[in-house]
């Protein structure tokens, strides 16, 4: 926590995702809906609809459907690093739960904080972060636009 009050970290990545090859974080969806709850009609829509489509486009997960009665219609995200994200799906349509769907795919399973910087080393250089002027020599003197001749 910061003096702020809110939680904050540097940017990083999970475990070195997309240094070699990127690895989808989520590795389990279960979509949990009711038969016959009116609440449940539009997971019943994106499950005839869209479930095998979103199946095909990830398949490093795995994807559960389980009809359960009188329940509330719900996404369970489980993650590599083991963390589990349930999302209520009370009364969206087909669409709006892939769009919800594709969103918890491309997150990592981390808590969404505050960055503190948009960059971060681990051994920092004494000599600056470099720019296009680093090198250049103060002899030339700055930039200007070309002057062009009008006649």
């Amino acid at each position: 926590m910061t003096s702020r009050g809110t939680p904050s970290r540097f940017l990083k990545s999970v475990l070195q995702n997309g240094v070699g090859r990127y690895i989808c974080q989520l590795k389990r969806v279960s979509i949990i809906f009711s038969k016959n709850a009116q609440s449940s009609l539009g997971v019943r829509d994106f499950i005839e609809e869209g479930v095998v489509d979103y199946a095909k486009k990830n398949p490093g997960t795995v994807v559960y459907v389980s009809p359960q009665g009188s329940r509330i219609p719900k996404i369970v995200a489980e993650y590599l690093n083991g963390s589990v994200r349930e999302e209520i799906v009370t009364s969206k349509t087909a669409p709006q739960i892939s769009e919800l769907l594709t969103k918890l795919t491309n997150q990592s399973g981390l808590d969404i904080i505050r960055i503190r910087k948009p960059f971060h080393t681990d051994t920092p250089s004494i000599q600056g972060q470099w720019h296009p002027f680093t090198n250049r020599p103060p002899s030339i003197g700055p930039i200007r636009p070309e002057k062009t001749d009008a006649h």
